[in-house]
């Protein structure tokens, strides 16, 4: 039997990278799939926003492996579109078991060279996103009476990450927010972790990205060495994180809540 048999994950930022990735590894475990994604352009990034073919690619993947899914074009930023899809589609699949919160964003700047936007884009992508994804849908777990809650913080959420104040700050902010969450819906049977990955072969981690990194490593070179692999590999593949979310969505990980898992080849302790 499957993993994710008859189950039911929510998963935002699913148009591509890792979301898809988690979306894929999923369905191919067994599970129905709600995929949300602002597909817009995102405020100050140096890599290629999401596009609604990137959503509609991971709902013909997602049909692929003989699945139904629910896709919409949603942004993280507003609760109440978000209550809105996950309830319809809650109706007509069924009922809702997992909930991975993986949208967010990440702009490399010096702390002086940090703008006010580029704060409050930080804030409230990867961490209101984040509240606002389990507020619209952890009622439906605990209607259940089951269930598991994947966050994903990073490397910066348990060390720092040079040159992202903001990102780090974010990082930090949903590593507590998954122990918050843990304590309270435990009670109902909801677990909640947080997955911490170093870099990771996505259109975040693009071209345009490590010249981001690169401009802003320059100001201080003696940080560039932070969060270097004890591996080989410098990124992970994405598949190689939804490996893991995979394992904390499913019964293999009964009983494992409010922990922090990093998936970085060691880099928090380099």
């Amino acid at each position: 039997m499957k993993r994710l048999e008859n189950k039911v994950a929510f998963i935002t930022g699913a148009a591509r990278g890792q979301g898809r990735a988690h979306a894929v590894r999923m369905a191919s475990e067994g599970a129905d799939i709600i995929a949300i994604d602002c597909v817009a352009p995102l405020p100050g990034v140096p890599y290629e926003s999401s596009t609604p073919a990137d959503l509609e690619e991971t709902a013909r993947l997602i049909k692929a492996e003989g699945r139904e899914i629910v896709s919409a074009q949603c942004d993280v930023r507003d609760l109440e579109a978000m209550r809105t899809v996950v309830g319809g589609a809650v109706a007509e699949l069924g009922g809702l078991d997992i909930v991975v919160a993986n949208a967010g964003i990440c702009i490399p700047a010096t702390w002086d060279g940090t703008t006010p936007e580029q704060f409050r884009d930080h804030m409230d992508i990867n961490v209101t996103g984040v509240w606002n994804t389990v507020i619209a849908s952890a009622s439906h777990l605990v209607a259940r009476g089951q269930g598991s809650i994947i966050i994903t913080s990073s490397y910066a959420g348990k060390k720092m990450q040079p040159f992202m104040v903001a990102y780090t700050t974010s990082k930090h902010a949903v590593t507590g927010m998954t122990r918050a969450f843990a304590a309270e819906l435990g009670k109902h049977n909801v677990r909640v972790n947080s997955i911490h990955p170093g870099a990771v072969a996505t259109p975040m981690g693009s071209e345009d990205m490590i010249t981001a990194l690169q401009r802003v490593t320059e100001t201080n070179p003696t940080l560039g060495i932070m969060g270097t692999p004890f591996l080989p590999q410098r990124a992970a593949e994405p598949n190689e994180i939804a490996d893991t979310v995979l394992f904390l969505a499913s019964d293999d990980s009964r009983y494992i809540s409010g922990e922090h898992i990093s998936i970085d080849g060691g880099a928090q302790y380099f």
